[in-house]
């Protein structure tokens, strides 16, 4: 039966395919030293229903028939994007979770999986390195803030003085903050119009919707307004003591008023009161301006260790930084938003 995880030595653990669905998935996960929102079972229901993708969720087996390890996967396939099987798409971790032995026996699954389906491109998105013959990639880190118990403590010993007035350049311009789910629509209002303006597809609207609704304890939207005009939004999750800012987004023509700075230091304030102890701010390219913005509220990088293998050479999943797509990044920031939201998610949920 599922449960702790089990020490025992011996044979390596057989792998094997599992239904995901129940509630026994999600108990071995929130037991397991190092697992995040990433591996809960609900994401095989957004992953599948939402954007067609086909899921497998593996469970390391011990001889006494207990688990010690799981790894969700998911394969994502695109005449114009490529060939993938990931954990996870769109997320920044969930790979192989448990003992070391069952840590590399998944991975070794994984591996046997993208060779059978001829995968251009493996990725397992850990935080902590596979050890073994998969390559490791260096493109991505991530910021971690320690929090403190109160949200005053961050803010008067945590922050600098030009810092604290960047959060109150708004304020003082009257702009306000709201939580809940039903700040989604809002949410992805302005998602859509930046990643418009990004020039990079957006997921579906349904893809936050359904989040919302399977991962109620977990997901958390936040949105700043001007007036009743959602001008910073953001989404992330709360999981063992940890927040991750999963996407953020804020209006251009608002620049001037720092509607960002309210909406990071509002996130912080809120998950503070609900328990965490540290703030994810997820990942970014190191050295590029979204780095930058993270490392000022005082967090330190940790670089995210992700796992490859590639029978051709592919190095990373594909990305608007790349020479091959600046191109088509230019020509989507010039396509009117309802356009652009009504083609992007075709495009983006083969994005992986």
């Amino acid at each position: 039966m599922p449960g702790a995880l089990s020490a025992a030595a011996g044979a390596p653990p057989r792998v094997r395919e599992v239904e995901a669905g129940d509630a026994a998935w999600d108990r071995w996960v929130a037991g397991a030293e190092g697992s995040t929102f990433c591996h809960l079972a609900g994401w095989r229901e957004v992953m599948g229903d939402v954007l067609g993708h086909r899921c497998s969720y593996l469970a390391a087996v011990e001889e006494d028939g207990s688990w010690s390890g799981v790894l969700p996967l998911v394969r994502v396939r695109s005449r114009l994007f490529g060939h993938y099987l990931l954990s996870m798409p769109f997320l920044n971790d969930g790979g192989p979770l448990g003992t070391p032995g069952a840590r590399r026996a998944l991975a070794g699954r994984a591996v046997d999986e993208a060779r059978r389906l001829g995968v251009d491109l493996l990725e397992l998105r850990v935080r902590q390195p596979l050890r073994g013959e998969l390559a490791e990639s260096q493109r991505k880190v991530t910021v971690l803030l320690p929090l403190p118990p109160t949200a005053e403590e961050l803010w008067e010993k945590g922050f600098r003085a030009k810092l604290r007035s960047q959060v109150r350049r708004p304020q003082k311009e009257g702009l306000t903050t709201r939580f809940g789910a039903g700040e989604a629509a809002a949410f992805y209002e302005v998602f859509a119009r930046n990643m418009r303006d990004l020039g990079t597809p957006v997921l579906p609207r349904a893809w936050f919707e359904r989040i919302a609704r399977v991962f109620p304890e977990q997901a958390v939207f936040g949105v700043v307004y001007s007036g009743d005009t959602p001008v910073a939004a953001g989404c992330g999750f709360l999981w063992g003591g940890e927040f991750e800012m999963t996407w953020a987004s804020s209006l251009r023509e608002f620049n001037s008023v720092s509607p960002n700075m309210l909406l990071y230091w509002s996130f912080m304030e809120h998950v503070i009161g609900r328990g965490a102890r540290v703030f994810n701010f997820g990942r970014c390219t190191p050295g590029a301006g979204t780095h930058r913005f993270k490392l000022q509220w005082g967090g330190h990088d940790v670089p995210l260790p992700w796992a490859q293998w590639s029978a051709s050479g592919v190095a990373a999943t594909p990305s608007p930084d790349r020479p091959v797509f600046r191109l088509a990044t230019a020509a989507w920031q010039r396509i009117p938003v309802p356009v652009a939201n009504l083609v992007g998610p075709t495009l983006a949920r083969r994005l992986p």
